[in-house]
Order: structure tokens, then sequence, then C-alpha cells
């Protein structure tokens, strides 16, 4: 009989108890005297969130194919069993086996979004592994990062031990192995067995780089500190995703997760090259998954799960070369088994809307459109793709098909944003609610045109033409979103528009992490013991309490967010290899001010440099 880590008495104390007890259906129990390696696998936020989560899904089933290996999960407890935690000293514990995290001998944290960062200490604090990777233990876990953040780890790189650059499917193997290797023969000693990872393509280990600066602030210089350490770390890359390792059994939660559902991932990478998008640039190049992979994935997993509903996964859906056939097989086959279909990603076109009127019910659910910015000078400048007549044109189709709601998402503070291209968006909304009025005929109407604007504040990220812009200062980002506002209020249909915007202090604080250095991590230290974390949650988030933390440490944050880098700067993330060219990069900054659109990896090949990795769209468009 498994004993949980949490008495009865604190179950009843917490919110949503379910989210601590493991035991969930299709979760992975083995025998812990027939394994070599246990490894924790933790998404550093609350169970709803990180269960919904489909890198933790490849790699718990990659990890547990493994016969010497058990890879267990673990989330950030919720405020209300941290104190309880904190308080009756109980450590973090994971869910299969309810075992103490200090027990393992890996601790996998998933780095998606910056404002996670306070939360990673959290988990190594309730897991008694001290926050520093300097002050760690022989004994203790080997810390390890990956995910997006890992493009630029340098703000938390004090804290882990090493870092996987790139997909996780591909040189894991090769570190487990290492491992298991030099336990069993006696040789394994915590330095010198990060020594050796840090020889095996992909793997970052922090501590074996020396960072010089500059008197400006500025990095003098990045350097290993052996000889035998690579100057630049590659990031790893999976080339033929049919045969790479995917959840057939995924992990059904007891409480209802942020998505409820089955995921089907299409493909990686997106043909677009949208200057602002990261993720368009780090998940170069684009690869697809067979139809008859997919078609197999998608019978197998809805079996093996019970959901209700299945999902496509992808940056861009309607650039899968099969789209159409797996949409059909998917709608014929959800048909017979009562199951709904999301499609999120897709363009609004008349194939598109076609599918949506099969696959909604009569009461159509709202549009999504995602023009970026209002005006097509910006459009231009962030490398859209989109025009105008392309947006009145899937509104039209909308609306005709009967649709009456749409939400458009926008961003604002983008490089040269002037006030005319804030003006612009809620202009353009007025024109698409006007669209609605003129082409739909009043006894054919389903209630009034609803179109809802939301603006989120643009943040430059590493790895993309955008990675020398400036930010800007809060309140600077509550003016332009106040003329928005005001000039909606203006426009002739005004009561069918609304308006919601981000914050703006969360936005300079991600602004911040996303391209800072190692000098910020006796910050987010010090925040941590101040009391913040789950910033990414509006109700615990203190911005005076970032502030204090910077000022103690003696950090000035418009150092992070005020100045347009140069381009020829050391940026914290230079000794990565993405395989993108910096050449590249900054080309399209400068066709960025030039407002010149760069066609997409279909029509032409932009030598970005990732057809370095011998396949996907670079030898297939």
């Amino acid at each position: 009989m498994r004993k949980l880590a949490l008495s009865d008495e604190i179950l009843m104390r917490v919110d949503k108890a379910a989210r601590y007890i493991g035991n969930e259906f299709n979760s992975v129990k083995k025998d812990l005297s027939t394994v070599d390696i246990r490894f924790a696998m933790c998404f550093p936020d609350v169970y709803e969130i990180g269960m919904s989560h489909l890198g933790i899904q490849i790699l718990y089933e990659m990890f547990n194919r493994r016969s010497d290996t058990y890879c267990e999960r673990v989330y950030s407890p919720w405020p209300d069993l941290h104190a309880i935690m904190k308080e009756e000293k109980i450590p973090l514990f994971s869910l299969e086996t309810q075992s103490p995290i200090r027990d393992f001998d890996f601790l996998g944290i998933t780095l998606q979004y910056e404002m996670c960062y306070t939360n990673i200490l959290q988990v190594l604090d309730l897991s008694g592994i001290a926050l520093f990777q300097k002050d760690r233990a022989e004994e203790d876990p080997i810390v390890i990062g990956g995910g997006p953040c890992v493009y630029n780890p340098e703000p938390i790189a004090d804290f882990f031990d090493l870092f996987y650059i790139g997909e996780g499917e591909t040189v894991y193997n090769e570190l487990l192995d290492l491992y298991k290797s030099m336990k069993a023969d006696g040789s394994y000693h915590r330095a010198e067995f990060l020594h050796e990872a840090s020889k095996i393509p992909g793997i970052y280990v922090p501590s074996f780089y020396d960072v010089a600066y500059n008197e400006d602030g500025t990095i003098a210089s990045f350097t290993p500190v052996y000889e035998d350490v690579p100057k630049k770390v590659k990031r790893q890359v999976v080339m033929d995703l049919d045969a790479s390792p995917y959840p057939m059994k995924p992990v059904v939660p007891y409480v209802r997760a942020t998505q409820d559902r089955v995921v089907l991932e299409i493909q990686r990478g997106c043909i677009r090259g949208c200057r602002f998008c990261q993720a368009g640039m780090i998940y170069r190049p684009n690869r697809e998954k067979s139809l008859e992979v997919l078609r197999d994935y998608a019978i197998q997993m809805l079996e093996n799960t019970g959901y209700d509903e299945i999902s496509l996964s992808s940056l861009s859906s309607s650039d899968y070369t099969q789209i159409e056939d797996l949409v059909n097989f998917l709608i014929e086959e959800c048909d017979k088994r009562k199951i709904n279909i999301s499609l999120p990603s897709l363009r609004i076109d008349s194939f598109s809307l076609d599918v949506m009127s099969k696959v909604q019910d009569i009461n159509k659910s709202s549009l999504t459109f995602a023009p970026e910015a209002g005006s097509q000078r910006m459009r231009n400048t962030i490398n859209k793709g989109l025009t105008e007549e392309d947006i009145m044109n899937g509104a039209e189709l909308a609306f005709k098909g009967g649709w009456n709601k749409v939400k458009f998402y926008f961003m604002l503070g983008l490089p040269g944003e002037e006030e005319e291209d804030m003006r612009a968006i809620p202009e353009l909304s007025n024109r698409v609610a006007a669209l609605y009025y003129d082409t739909v005929p009043k006894e054919q109407r389903h209630g009034k045109c609803q179109i809802t604007m939301s603006t989120s504040f643009f943040v430059p990220k590493p790895w993309t033409p955008f990675q020398w812009a400036r930010m800007y200062e809060p309140n600077e980002y509550l003016r332009r979103a106040k003329i928005v506002n005001d000039t909606m209020k203006e426009q002739l249909n005004h009561k069918s528009l609304s308006y919601q915007w981000h914050q703006a202090d969360v936005t300079v604080l991600e602004g911040i992490f996303a391209r800072g250095d190692r000098k910020l991590s006796k910050a987010i230290a010090y925040a941590y013991e101040q009391g913040c974390f789950f910033d990414a949650w509006g109700e615990y988030f203190d911005y005076q309490k970032w502030l204090d933390a910077f000022a103690a440490c003696g950090i000035d944050p418009d150092f992070y967010t005020m100045r347009e880098r140069d381009v020829t700067e050391i940026l914290p993330w230079d000794f990565i290899d993405t395989g993108i060219r910096r050449e590249f990069l900054e080309h399209e900054w400068e066709q960025a001010k030039a407002k010149v659109v760069t066609p997409n990896c279909k029509m032409r090949c932009s030598g970005c440099g990732c057809k370095s990795f011998g396949g996907g769209i670079c030898y297939e468009g």
C-alpha cells in the first residue's frame, strides 16, 4: 500500500487535494528496486498548468521506456500547501511514489516562461536542495533546466548544475548512460560527472564558464574554464518526428487541467518568420509528422484516455501540408466516437471556416484572429505577412458563415510604433464591425457583432530579429493602452467593441529576465526570500518587492529594458549555437526598420542557417 506524503488532515486543509496524491490513470508504476536512475520531472507551476505541458509528457514517456530509469513528476505546491510544508518541515515529494525529491538522482525543471523563475527556487527550497549550485552537497540531485527559456539561461544559471539546450529526444539517453556508467564503475563525483556531461552536444554547464564585464555593464567576454569544454553549445534538434517518442498513454489528471484533452502534435517549427516570435525561430526548421502516424496516434490516445476532446498542437496548423486530409479524418473519426475537436492556429479562410462549422456546435463560439498590429506598416515591420484585405476577407467569410464574435490579438510597444499605429487597432476593429452590419442582412444576424481587442505589451526575446530592441517603463505601456481605449470610444461601432490589456509591470519584469545576465540571480533569490513566487499569477505578483530586490542587489532594471542594444554587443546567450546565423537576425532587424516583408520558408529560403540540420522544410519545401 502506497503511503501518501501528506496526512489526511493536511489534505483536508488545502485547495484541490487531488493535486498532490498521484496515482492518476496512465501514471507509470515501477519497482524501485529494479531501477538504477530516478528522475524527478518538474514543471514549476501549479498542477493544472504543468499537467497540460506536452514536453513533460514526451520526456516522461521516453524516460520510462528505459527499464533502468523511473521518471516521476512534481509540480509547485499552491501557496496554501507551501505554508504548511514550510511550517511543518515536510519535504517536497514526487507524485508517483510520494518520495522526497532530494532522494532522486536528477531533478529536471521545465523552463516554459520567465515568470516562473521564483517557483524554481520554491521547488529547490521545499526539496531541501541548496538554491545556488555552488552550495550543493555531493549527494544532492543533479538539477537540470530545459525548455524555451534555456535559449538565455543566464539569469538563473547560478541555480542549475546543467542545462539541456534543444529538443529532449536527442541526447538525454547519452546523459543518463554516462551517469549510470560512472556510478557503476565507482568514478562518479559530482564535479567530474558535470565535466564529462559538458562534452555531450547540447549540454551547458554554467559553472564551467567565466563571464567578464565592461565598465558599462555589458559583457566583455564569455569563456570556458577548461580547454575540453566547448566554446559554443549546439542546439539539439529531432529531424525524424515520426520515429521520436510520443505519449500514447498520457497521464489523465484528477483535477481538470488547463488543456484537458488529447493533444496531437502535428509539426514543429514554423515557416512564417514573424520577427517578434521566439518559438518561430528556436524551433526551426519546420518539420512535419506523417499523416499515417498522426491517424494512428489519434486513435490510440483517444482509446487510452477516455478524453472527449482532441486538439492539434502546432505553431501554425494551416501550414501543415496535409491539414485537409488530417482534419477530414478527425471529423469522421470523432463523429463516430462523439468526440469534440479543437483546431487552434488555423488561418481564417474558406477551408478553415468550413471545418469549424462542422466541429463547432450550432451556437458558434468566437473566432480568433492574430493580426498583432493594427496598421499595415507595423504588420510589415514585424513580418506578419498579413494584409488588411486578408483580415477583412476572413471576417466577411466568418460573418456570412454565422459567426458574430471575433477576438483580435495585438501587441503594443513594438519597435518603430507611432501613435497612428496604436489608433489603428480600434480603427481596424471598427471597420470589421461595420463589415458585419454591411454584409449580414438584419434577419440573418445572430445578435449584435462583438469584437474583443486584446493587447499584450511587446517583450524582445533572444534569438529573434528584435533581440536588440528597447522596451519602455510600465507607465508608457499604459499610456499606449489608454490611446487605444480612448480611440475605441470614438468609433462609430464602439458599442460592438471591447478592449483588454496585459499588466505592464509584469511585462517589464519578463523583459528583464528574457535578456538578462548572471547578475540577476542574486535579485531573484532575494525576491524569493521576500515572498515572491507564483509571479505569473496576478493575485500573487508584487512589483514593488521586485523593485526592492533590484535596489538591494545594486541592479538597475533600466539597463536591461530601456536601451536599444548595439549589434556588436556580446549578448548573454551568444555562447549558444541555435543553427540560426547572427547575420540573418541582423539583416531581419534592418528589414524591420525598413518595413520590408521577408517571404516565408515555402516561398523562398532566406538563408537563416537551419539548412545545416539536414532536413525539414529546407529540403522538402
